[in-house]
């Protein structure tokens, strides 16, 4: 026979799981997220450099890539 407080504790230890596991997921959810916008930055870079390879030639994709370190 079960008692209030033992009722009580696995009510809160039931929340407390619950509350743990919608943590975990969100967590996970915005480690998708930040490497979503990682392949987004990389492929905007990629994208940035091909255009400026069109628009200014070879001279000034090399400059552009002399001038990274200093960014």
């Amino acid at each position: 026979m079960t008692t209030e407080s033992e009722t009580e504790t696995e009510a809160r230890t039931s929340k407390t799981t619950r509350f743990a596991e919608w943590l975990m997921a969100r967590e996970e959810r915005r480690q998708e997220k930040d490497s979503n916008l990682e392949g987004m930055i990389r492929l905007n870079v990629l994208v940035s450099f091909l255009t400026l390879g069109l628009v200014g030639g070879f001279e000034a994709v090399q400059l552009g890539l002399s001038l990274i370190p200093y960014l």
